[in-house]
């Protein structure tokens, strides 16, 4: 997949990327937390695979699920190493405390308390920020003048985009829950929106700080 193919509703512009390459310390501090971050929320899902509603966990179900969340909580504890790794050589450290309120805007949206639907939901958004991340880290590969950090985010992009499938099939895969395609949809929408309402910064999930920017990247 190529990443004009991505789905999102809105694209990041060059000045967001030369924002926030100009605190390389602290988007790396930040990028090191969303690693962190996403391998907890794989394991999280680990155990949640779909039950049936006819009898007892397919157990084929069970060991797909669980082995593919499995992995990608490993492919996100490696990239966790490498982010700190690097970050460590340029005299930074990760920090105690980190927010992303981009992130608990999109997961504000889940559906809770509504079985089927729940899961769906939490997959999605997994989705939505898989393949958000994807995008960004194209637009920092494009910008960097830093041979370190542009090979970085080049390196990470087809982790991403196979993340970003992952939890899309993930999601259309779960029975009991209907218009799946129809919600993929509209939290395509609202992230686009979360997103513009963002502060600019040093943060992979900031705001684009390109008010001329247009928010729809055309057709797909």
């Amino acid at each position: 997949m190529s990443l004009s193919a991505l789905p999102l509703r809105s694209r990041t512009s060059a000045a967001w990327a030369r924002a926030a390459l100009a605190d390389p310390r602290a988007l790396l501090d930040d990028h090191a937390h969303l690693e962190r971050k996403a391998a907890t929320n794989a394991l999280a899902l680990l155990t949640r695979w779909p039950r049936s509603s006819s009898g007892p966990d397919d157990a084929a179900v069970a060991a797909h699920w669980s082995k593919v969340l499995a992995a990608v909580a490993k492919d996100e504890a490696e990239h966790l190493v490498l982010v700190l790794k690097i970050l460590g050589r340029r005299g930074g450290a990760l920090g105690r405390v980190h927010a992303n309120p981009y992130a608990a805007a999109l997961r504000s949206l889940v559906r809770k308390g509504r079985g089927a639907d729940e899961l769906v939901d939490r997959l999605l958004v997994c989705a939505l920020i898989e393949a958000r991340s994807c995008e960004r880290f194209e637009r920092l590969a494009e910008v960097a003048e830093d041979d370190e950090l542009r090979r970085l985010y080049r390196g990470l992009l087809a982790s991403e985009r196979g993340h970003f499938r992952i939890f899309l099939d993930l999601a259309r895969s779960v029975p009991g829950s209907r218009e799946v395609e129809a919600r993929w949809e509209a939290l395509l929408e609202e992230e686009a929106v979360i997103l513009a309402a963002e502060h600019p910064g040093a943060r992979m999930h900031a705001g684009d700080p390109d008010p001329a920017m247009p928010s729809n990247p055309g057709p797909r």
